[in-house]
């Protein structure tokens, strides 16, 4: 997590860095949405020609053998194949979806600051998680 504290002259201005950051969530989620469904079609064939392969040589898939060590607190997956990289990648959807939600909904609860009116001289520190808005200190200079 990476906490910044973030100056603005205007709600609007808050709400215009909101709008960015929505902005570039949705494109990154629409791009890793595309290219999971490209690495699902790929891992589907992949699951069918394994399939067939290991009922035509009798064998069962081993399990113990994954190729995945463990070093402190990073997984690293020896020889990643097309279901190590679905699941990489489902995982990265799944946290712009989250980050996503989150967004729309602070810029949603922002809606009351453009009831302020004439704010000169007042000055918007807002602390900020990851570009998220956490709290909004009201400054005046």
């Amino acid at each position: 997590m990476v906490m910044q504290i973030k100056e603005y002259n205007s709600a609007q201005a808050i709400a215009d860095a909101l709008d960015k950051e929505l902005s570039e969530t949705k494109s990154i989620l629409g791009e890793y949405l595309r290219r999971l469904d490209e690495i699902r079609n790929l891992a589907e064939k992949s699951k069918k020609v394994r399939e067939v392969v290991m009922k035509l040589a009798g064998k069962k898939p081993n399990a113990e053998n994954s190729g995945e060590i463990t070093i402190g607190t990073l997984n690293i997956i020896l020889d990643a194949n097309a279901f190590h990289e679905l699941t990489a990648i489902e995982s990265v959807v799944r946290s712009h979806q989250e980050r996503l939600l989150v967004l729309q909904k602070v810029r949603e609860a922002l809606k009351w600051l453009d009831q302020l009116g004439d704010t000169e001289g007042l000055r918007y520190l807002v602390l900020e998680d990851e570009g998220v808005p956490e709290r909004i200190l009201f400054k005046i200079s």
